[in-house]
Parts: C-alpha cells; sequence; structure tokens
C-alpha cells in the first residue's frame, strides 16, 4: 500500500470509534492481522473490543524473561476472561546468554546503549519474527503516554516492521481508558493501582505519582526523549 493511500485512509478514519477502527482491520487483513499485548489497561481495553467482533485474531505477547509475577497472573485471567489463548513470544536463549555474559546481567542500567540492546534483543527481535508474517497489527498505544507518541495516528505504515499500524484507542485518555476496564469488569494487573502506571519489565519500572508523566517509571534513570524499547518508532 502506497503512503498517498494510506494517507487517505487515515485521514477518513481520523474521527472513528476504536470499533470501527479495529473492525476495518479485521475486515482487511483477517488471518494477516495480529494484536500485541503488554496487559496493561490500555491493551486490556483493546482485547475486549478486539474479542467482540472476533476471536481469530491473533493476539501475542513478548515475555522477556524479566517480567513481574503479576504480569503473568494476569495473562492466565485475562486468557479465562475471554476465553483466549494468548501467545506468548520468547527471545533467543542464546543471544540472551551472550548478552548478559558479555555485559552483565542488569547491562541496562549502564548507558542507553545497552539498555537498548538489552530491549532489541528481549523484545524487539521476537516482535519482527512475528510480524514478519503478518500484513498489519493492531496496538494499545495512546498519545497522552509519552512525548515520543505525541504524533501517533489511528492508522499508521509502521516503518520499522514495514506494515500497517492501527492504534484503535490514539486518542483516549489514561483515565478513560481505566474507566473502561473497570466498567466492563476487565481484569487487570493488580500493579497498576499500586502506582505502575506503565509496567515493563521487573528491573525498569517503578512507581510514580500522579502527577508525573505516565511512562515516568520506565527506565527512569534516563531522558524522556530515549523512553522507548524499539517496538515503536
Amino acid at each position: 500500500m502506497k503512503n498517498e493511500e494510506i494517507s487517505l485512509i487515515e485521514k477518513k478514519f481520523r474521527d472513528a470509534s476504536p470499533e470501527e477502527i479495529i473492525r476495518l482491520a479485521v475486515d482487511t487483513y483477517g488471518d494477516s492481522l495480529a494484536f500485541a499485548t503488554s496487559l496493561a489497561w490500555e491493551d486490556q481495553a483493546v482485547t475486549f473490543l478486539l474479542t467482540q467482533i472476533t476471536k481469530k485474531v491473533e493476539i501475542f505477547t513478548l515475555d522477556t524473561g524479566r517480567l513481574f509475577q503479576e504480569t503473568y497472573d494476569t495473562i492466565e485471567q485475562t486468557n479465562k476472561f475471554f476465553g483466549i489463548s494468548i501467545r506468548v513470544l520468547f527471545p533467543d536463549s542464546t543471544e540472551v546468554e551472550q548478552m548478559v555474559n558479555k555485559k552483565g546481567i542488569n547491562l541496562f542500567y549502564n548507558s542507553v546503549e545497552n539498555r537498548k540492546e538489552c530491549c532489541y534483543v528481549r523484545k524487539t527481535v521476537p516482535l519482527q519474527k512475528k510480524l514478519s508474517t503478518k500484513k498489519a497489527w493492531i496496538t494499545g498505544l495512546r498519545r497522552e503516554q509519552s512525548v515520543t507518541r505525541y504524533g501517533l495516528k489511528k492508522i499508521e505504515f509502521d516503518e520499522i516492521n514495514g506494515l500497517l499500524k492501527f492504534n484503535p484507542i490514539a486518542d483516549w485518555t489514561e483515565e478513560q481508558t481505566i474507566q473502561f476496564v473497570k466498567e466492563h469488569k476487565i481484569p487487570f494487573n493488580p500493579l497498576q493501582e499500586k502506582g505502575f502506571r506503565s509496567i515493563g519489565c521487573l528491573p525498569c519500572t517503578r512507581a510514580i505519582s500522579k502527577d508525573d508523566d505516565v511512562r515516568a517509571g520506565r527506565w527512569w534513570w534516563e531522558q524522556p526523549e530515549n523512553k522507548e524499547c524499539g517496538l515503536h518508532k
């Protein structure tokens, strides 16, 4: 699909509801579509919206090997609640072993370069392998989450992975997202009510206050403009 065509579609659906965006993605791409979830508020909301339309779209998550136990529990609870089976992807064990033995078990604290390498090996590579088998994917990204996401569109071309990307709740607020999850009694990670407003790997995530940026607890030792793991440009 050419950039001009994507721009026209994005413009047409700029004010569309999340349901309309997801329906468009499902109807257009079918089995060639996937949804990546981190089990956060946003992704739980999108899981609900998606499964109301179909349960045939593959839903997957990335297990870096450094996640919180609460995240694993949420995976199981989510599978039972929706009657689905979230596919769990893992990094290449040899690559992880080589990286850790060369740079240390907690290499990510030593430099931005090390941290990005760790994210790349543990998250980006498994994601890219999965998306290489698809033509489009859905995310739970929101513009409000960080300075790196202010320009997020509901429909855009993912230059990193070379496929179309649907962000159905891009314009939702944090409050709106949480309210939606609770109103529909959707399972959620209990850490999110303990100050963990964005949850990633255990050593790289901490609780923050309500006045902080949503992703301030992720890689808190870095500057805001660096706070992406490589999954999203």
